[in-house]
C-alpha cells in the first residue's frame, strides 16, 4: 500500500468558484486549484492514509470513484511530497533561492498596513494635493531633475535616489507579503528595455484575492507617500534652497517610476491588480494575442480571434485589458514627452558642453560621469537580460547547429 508524506501545504477556498479549493506550498510558490473532493483526498493523504484507503473513503462518502494514484503522481510532480513509502523524494525547493529577510514576521510589519497607517497616508496625500493646487510651482517638472549645473553629479544623485526608493518600494512588497506570513524574494530582471528590481510574491496565492491587493499595491502606496511627504517638506519645512532642489529632483524621479506602473503591458504592479479585477487566468498572453489579432485585422489580413473560445467573463476581461494596454502606451509616450526626452536632451547637451567648453577639470570629470553612469546601467541591463533569458540563447545555438 502506497503511503505519502506531504510537505506542509495551505488550503483555501477558490476566489471565484465555491466548489474549488486552492492547495499550495508557499515556500515553493506552487499552487493548484482542485475540486473539493480532490482537496479532501490530499488532506487524507497528508494525514498518513494510504492511497487505496483514501480511494475507498472518497467513494464511501461521496459515491465518486477518484483516481487517487494519479492524484498522488501529480502531487509528486508539483513538489508537494517529501517521501513515498518512506523513500525521500527530491525537493525542488532545495534549488530555489531562499526567501529574503526570513526573520521578518507578520507581527513586525502588519502595522504598516493597518487603519492608523492608512489614515496617515490619506492625510499626507490629501495635504500634498491641496498644497500643489495652491502652489503650482511645486508640481513636478522635467527641469527639476537637474538641480545643479553639474549634470553628471545630478544624474549620479538621481540614480542614487531612484535606487534607494526602488529598494524601499520592493521592501514594501516583501513586507506586505510577510504580513500574511508569505515568503518573498527581491531580485533583478528586465522588462522590454527596462532594468527592474522585482519581488517574487508568488506565495501570496495562499491568501484570498482581496488580501493579495495589499501586496500588489504596497510599492505604489510607499511611492505616493514619499512623493507627497517630499512636496510638503519643500512647501512648509523652510529648508535651504539646495535641499529643496534635491527633494524636487527626488519627486521627479519617483513620479517617473510611478508612471511606469501604468504600462500594464510590462506586467507591472498595476497589471497584477488588473489581472485580479478582470479574473484573467492568462491575461498577459491572451491580451498580447488579441492585440496582434486586431493588428492583423486592421491590415486586412486573415486572422482568427484568439479569445473567441474563452468563457464570456475571461473574453470580456481580455478586451478590457487591451484597452488598458493602449492607455499604458499613451501614458508612456506622454511621460517620455514631458519628462524623459527633456531630461535626456538637457543631460546630453550639458555633458557635451562640459567636455568641450568647460575649461575646468571638475566640469570635464562631471560630464564624463554622465557617460560612465549611463553606460554602467546599460551594461547591467544587458548582463541581467542575458542571465534571465539565457534559455533563448541556448535555443538559438541549438538551432544554428541543427
Amino acid at each position: 500500500m502506497t503511503l505519502l508524506t506531504l510537505h506542509p501545504l495551505t488550503y483555501r477556498d477558490g476566489d471565484d468558484d465555491p466548489d474549488e479549493v486552492v492547495v499550495g506550498r508557499p515556500e515553493l510558490g506552487e499552487f493548484v486549484e482542485l475540486p473539493r473532493i480532490g482537496a479532501e483526498a490530499v488532506r487524507l493523504l497528508g494525514d498518513g492514509l494510504p492511497v487505496a484507503e483514501v480511494e475507498e473513503r472518497i467513494a464511501a462518502r461521496h459515491g465518486v470513484e477518484l483516481d487517487v494514484a494519479e492524484l498522488a503522481d501529480a502531487l509528486v510532480d508539483l513538489g508537494f511530497v517529501s517521501t513515498v513509502d518512506g523513500e525521500p523524494v527530491s525537493d525542488p525547493a532545495e534549488s530555489r533561492p531562499a526567501s529574503h529577510l526570513p526573520w521578518l514576521a507578520a507581527r513586525h510589519v502588519r502595522w504598516l498596513f493597518g487603519h492608523t497607517a492608512t489614515v496617515v497616508w490619506c492625510a499626507v496625500v490629501l495635504a500634498a494635493a491641496v498644497t500643489c493646487w495652491r502652489r503650482p510651482d511645486l508640481v513636478p517638472a522635467a527641469e527639476d531633475f537637474y538641480w545643479t549645473p553639474y549634470v553628471g553629479f545630478a544624474v549620479l544623485v538621481g540614480t542614487a535616489l531612484f535606487s534607494v526608493n526602488a529598494s524601499v518600494h520592493e521592501l514594501m512588497h516583501l513586507a506586505a507579503a510577510r504580513s500574511y506570513g508569505a515568503p518573498a524574494r527581491i531580485g533583478f530582471s528586465t522588462r522590454l528595455h527596462y532594468l527592474v528590481v522585482q519581488t517574487d510574491v508568488t506565495a501570496v496565492w495562499a491568501v484570498s484575492r482581496r488580501d493579495r491587493y495589499r501586496v500588489y499595491l504596497a510599492g505604489l502606496r510607499w511611492d505616493s507617500f514619499a512623493v507627497c511627504l517630499a512636496v510638503l517638506t519643500v512647501a512648509h519645512a523652510g529648508l535651504p534652497a539646495g535641499v529643496n532642489r534635491v527633494l524636487a529632483a527626488f519627486v521627479v524621479v519617483v513620479v517617473i517610476s510611478m508612471v511606469v506602473q501604468a504600462q500594464v503591458y510590462l506586467r507591472t504592479d498595476l497589471y497584477y491588480v488588473l489581472m485580479e479585477r478582470l479574473r484573467g487566468r492568462n491575461l498577459y498572453q491572451d491580451g498580447i494575442a488579441y492585440v496582434r489579432h486586431l493588428g492583423r485585422r486592421a491590415l486586412r489580413r486573415p486572422s482568427i480571434d484568439p479569445v473567441a473560445a474563452l468563457p464570456e467573463r475571461e473574453r470580456r476581461g481580455v478586451r478590457i485589458y487591451a484597452v488598458f494596454m493602449a492607455g499604458g502606451c499613451a501614458v508612456a509616450l506622454g511621460s517620455f514627452a514631458l519628462f524623459g526626452l527633456p531630461i535626456l536632451v538637457q543631460g546630453v547637451a550639458g555633458a557635451f558642453d562640459g567636455l568641450l567648453h568647460s575649461g575646468t577639470v571638475l566640469r570635464t570629470v562631471d560630464s564624463a560621469l554622465v557617460i560612465l553612469v549611463e553606460g554602467a546601467l546599460q551594461v547591467f541591463f544587458v548582463v541581467t537580460f542575458a542571465r534571465v533569458h539565457r534559455h533563448w540563447f541556448r535555443r538559438s545555438r541549438q538551432a544554428s547547429t541543427a
